[in-house]
């Protein structure tokens, strides 16, 4: 009997999901555990396996369709087995004697092929000059309804097309059928930056700049190098009405009741990074400032717990873990990965963490379980230049951290002038949660880690 493939519940409160791509076509072998589709939800993209060996019978849900938890997406079983043309209710098992809706996979082919080849013929006729996606034919007449590929993409790959004004019967698809994916759509772009760049004449050679100038600020060198690219703002023009993604709808609504649930307060440090630096410059293997930061604020939590809590009508649950939740800019949105036990890892082994948690989310890579269950956030703000700020709680959290850019300011010491390498740190926290005092009391311990560190 056929096994069905079920949307599974990719984490707390996530009820649908979208079908990104099927790594497996209708009439493949499948062993278990491999990696049969990717499942695209507001805040991740990740694989699910399946669950028995067998062959793919029968895709019931195709890409770029978003369903929800417990919708029957597709069907294993024995190469010669009939599967409902519908699938049935979860839980139920199609009934024997419905032979007029079961389809052979034989039958179930069929369409697909004349599909694929009505594509292929279609591909070979090139778009009319300045025709895209969306946009006049070489007549003037609006022409999407002759780019077949468009209507074959997911949302995400649709959207990415439109900001890069990218006609996608131009872009090669290794999808099934030959549909186009997100990955094939990035590997186009990739090389059309790179074209670009090979086209770009070569700059006269200018005269040397002294090397105070053109060498950066040490301190400053692997933030740098790590920062993401700055956010690329949809092609639009005044009046148009810029579509919403699902992560921006997801960080629209997580805001809004953010605001709506907890009373908000901030409280401000200037903190003098000196130590830091000087411990950084002693490393063979250069680290960033996040590792310091989080190793700092773990070990603040376990001095504070109360920090380390949430707001309950029962009252104040103290978290028994420290999970520290940094927040990742990407191009079309926040993520926010986390540092599970961030209080059991040395400063090296936080780095190794962060290193592997930002990579992956930059990669559309993380699993929902990264990005679930943190108990206090950090957002590293001053890597994009920005001094100030006070940032949103991540609810159900008591507070979140903000950290401005650490730049070199005049400060008074001793009743001396001296020059320091200072950031303001913001805490926003629960007012049902913290009094005043006691965010500074957190905050004062933050800052004496920070400032004596050896």
């Amino acid at each position: 009997m056929a096994t069905q493939v079920i949307m599974p519940e990719m984490g707390e409160g996530v009820i649908e999901g979208t079908v990104a791509r099927w790594l497996k076509e209708e009439g493949e072998r499948i062993e278990e555990f491999e990696p049969l589709l990717e499942i695209e939800t507001d805040k991740v993209t990740t694989e699910a396996t399946a669950e028995v060996a067998g062959t793919l019978i029968k895709i019931y849900v195709e890409e770029g369709e978003t369903v929800p938890v417990g919708t029957v997406l597709a069907a294993i079983g024995e190469p010669d087995e009939s599967v409902p043309e519908e699938p049935a209710a979860f839980g139920e098992e199609p009934a024997e004697e419905e032979e007029e809706g079961a389809v052979t996979l034989e039958e179930a082919g069929a369409p697909e092929e004349a599909a694929v080849a009505e594509r292929a013929e279609a591909a070979q006729q090139k778009p009319a000059a300045g025709r895209r996606n969306g946009g006049p034919g070489g007549d003037g007449q609006e022409r999407d309804e002759e780019l077949p590929f468009a209507d074959w993409a997911s949302p995400v790959v649709k959207r990415i097309a439109q900001e890069h004004d990218v006609d996608l019967s131009q872009v090669p698809g290794t999808g099934r059928g030959g549909r186009t994916t997100k990955k094939d759509i990035l590997a186009y772009l990739e090389k059309l930056e790179e074209k670009e760049v090979e086209k770009e004449p070569a700059a006269a050679p200018a005269a040397p700049e002294p090397a105070v100038r053109r060498a950066p600020r040490p301190e400053a060198a692997p933030e740098r190098a790590r920062k993401a690219p700055a956010p690329r703002a949809p092609e639009a023009a005044p009046g148009d009405v810029i579509p919403v993604t699902g992560m921006r709808r997801s960080i629209a609504d997580h805001m809004v009741r953010s605001k709506k649930t907890s009373p908000h307060v901030t409280t401000v440090f200037e903190i003098d990074f000196t130590n830091v630096i000087n411990h950084r410059s002693e490393q063979r293997k250069k680290l960033t400032f996040t590792p310091y930061i989080v190793a700092a604020t773990a070990q603040a939590l376990r001095e504070h717990p109360i920090i380390n809590s949430s707001w309950t009508e029962d009252g104040i649950v103290l978290k028994e873990r420290v999970n520290i939740g940094v927040a990742v800019a990407l191009e079309d949105g926040l993520i926010v990965p986390v540092v599970k036990d961030a209080d059991h890892y040395s400063l090296r082994g936080l780095a190794g963490q962060l290193d592997d948690l930002v990579g992956r989310a930059r990669r559309d890579e993380l699993k929902p379980g990264e990005v679930q269950g943190g108990t206090f956030s950090i957002t590293n703000h001053g890597v994009s230049g920005s001094l100030f700020a006070m940032p949103i709680i991540n609810q159900p959290q008591a507070a979140i951290m903000g950290v401005g850019k650490i730049e070199k300011r005049i400060k008074i010491i001793d009743d001396a002038i001296a020059i320091r390498p200072l950031a303001y740190v913001t805490l926003t926290f629960d007012h049902r949660i913290l009094d005043g005092a006691t965010g500074d009391f957190f905050m004062q311990t933050f800052k004496e880690i920070i400032e004596n560190w050896e």
